[in-house]
């Protein structure tokens, strides 16, 4: 999939990444859980659980309807596969649509690799990108999003009211970053909206309203 082949018959965004580290399996599961079959954007998660990666996967499939694979270096993002992070992996997305995928170095932190993904992703999309931050601890995404809204991205969060982790999207929400804190029952036909219906990514333009939560 790449950034810079569009039909005019395109959905108007083209790649979701998703981040997020204590908790956000159980809310990517119910996120997932909403995207039917044919979606039309590739999904990017790094969930940064370190119980294994086979055991990560078996339990997404569990819920999704899309095909889930591991990350893996030099592929073609596709729409409607959902790619999962190794755990001890760095993720980069680049220009042409390829995943570069690489060892973190030692000393270097998750949250900042976090960091790298979400500019690599915001870079390489522009506009017709989709980040979500869900559950988790410390502040990894903090810095991605801006840059995602810099270069004209939307940035969703999990709502922190319903995060088993609040401080990244609590991080993210303080930056002024987010479109939309929505709970994870919502953040997935949210996705379907923005992704599967043109038209849609006009409703997100508007921030939502600090009283309001989904």
């Amino acid at each position: 999939m790449s950034a810079t082949r569009h039909l005019v018959s395109d959905p108007p965004f083209d790649a979701v990444v998703a981040v997020g580290s204590h908790g956000a399996l159980q809310a990517a599961q119910t996120v997932l859980g909403f995207l039917p079959v044919g979606f039309p954007a590739p999904i990017v998660l790094d969930l940064h659980r370190a119980g294994g990666l086979q055991s990560t996967e078996s339990m997404l499939r569990r819920r999704a309807a899309l095909a889930v694979l591991p990350a893996t270096d030099g592929v073609l993002v596709e729409k409607g596969i959902v790619y999962l992070s190794p755990y001890d992996s760095q993720l980069v997305l680049t220009s042409d649509g390829f995943m570069g995928v690489a060892k973190r170095r030692n000393g270097v932190l998750w949250t900042a690799g976090v960091d790298v993904l979400l500019v690599s992703a915001a870079q390489a999309f522009g506009p017709r990108l989709v980040v979500v931050v869900l559950s988790g601890r410390l502040d990894g995404g903090a810095l991605g999003v801006r840059e995602v809204k810099r270069r004209g991205g939307r940035v969703l969060a999990q709502d922190p009211v319903t995060a088993v982790a609040p401080s990244m999207p609590s991080a993210a929400l303080a930056t002024g970053c987010v479109d939309f804190a929505l709970s994870p029952e919502s953040l997935g036909p949210a996705l379907v909206a923005l992704c599967a219906s043109p038209g849609a990514a006009e409703l997100f333009r508007v921030r939502l309203n600090p009283g309001v939560r989904g």
